[in-house]
């Protein structure tokens, strides 16, 4: 199963490094990582989307703890979540597709934000199955270049992922 995973750490030099060599020693992929800082001062927020049972998870979440810089976290796969993700699309975009090109951008409320005489870039946010639908839609029209911020993800109401203390 994927899970999510939101986890608040010292926002220092090495950190990320150190999360993400943990999961590949332990021979996971990580599917989707988003890293940034946080509302705290010195605290950033990892949003982690990795493949695991319950117990590979909680031995994970287990090892995690033992990295001093960790400071909390949470499963949050079965929560309630607002997720968005980022995605960069250069599509191939001559004078014969470009208006269905922009038909697609337009339905998905997407943005072209660049344009050449043989392609477009466009800029797609939303969960990840909208990124993933507007990707292949886009695909025979020939992508040259894509890129993907990851998944970032944020519990709703008024529950909070906080830092303990």
């Amino acid at each position: 199963m994927k899970h999510t995973l939101a986890v608040l750490v010292q926002n220092k030099a090495g950190v990320l490094a150190r999360v993400a060599g943990l999961f590949s020693r332990r021979g996971f992929n990580i599917e989707s990582i988003s890293v940034g800082p946080s509302e705290l001062p010195g605290v950033a927020r990892m949003t982690l989307v990795a493949q695991a049972d319950h117990d590979e998870l909680e031995q994970l979440t287990k090892q995690l703890h033992k990295l001093i810089d960790v400071l909390k976290i949470s499963d949050v796969t079965n929560d309630p979540v607002v997720d968005r993700e980022l995605a960069l699309i250069k599509v191939n975009a001559d004078a014969s597709s470009r208006a269905e090109i922009l038909q697609v951008v337009d339905i998905f409320r997407g943005k072209v934000v660049d344009v050449s005489e043989r392609s477009v870039i466009v800029e797609i946010t939303g969960d990840t199955d909208k990124v993933e639908a507007m990707i292949q839609l886009l695909r025979p029209y020939g992508i040259r270049e894509l890129v993907r911020t990851g998944k970032v993800t944020m519990v709703r109401g008024t529950r909070t992922v906080q830092a303990s203390g």
